[in-house]
């Protein structure tokens, strides 16, 4: 009940686009190895592409935004408020170097394709 009126409070006093209804959320992450390299799908519903970045540095892959409500407005209370609107990260620790590799990423239907080809 704690954590519920916590989140309340958080939502009314949140003033920027970003309507946070907790702490930082780890999204969860499937990692696959293929024969060209690597295949990471990350899922991500209901992040705008526009907020989602990612770094590679050695064998780190850091994929880290934010997920905004935006179907909220002044006036609307909730009944039940499950959903994560707050900053995000998911760090991936591969087991080779991969900042030498090629990197191509796709975001579709709330899940985020990167695929970290050999060069």
């Amino acid at each position: 009940m704690a954590e519920s009126i916590n989140r309340y409070f958080q939502f009314l006093q949140s003033s920027s686009g970003a309507r946070p209804s907790g702490k930082l959320w780890y999204p969860a992450a499937d990692v696959y190895q293929t024969p060209e390299g690597w295949l990471v799908k990350v899922e991500l519903a209901g992040v705008s592409a526009e907020d989602i970045e990612i770094e590679v540095e050695g064998k780190n892959l850091n994929i880290a935004g934010t997920r905004k409500d935006n179907f909220c407005q002044k006036g609307i209370s909730y009944h039940q408020m499950e959903i994560t609107y707050s900053r995000f990260e998911k760090n991936l620790e591969f087991p080779d170097v991969i900042d030498n590799a090629k990197l191509e990423h796709n975001y579709e239907n709330g899940l985020l394709l990167i695929y970290l080809r050999k060069k």
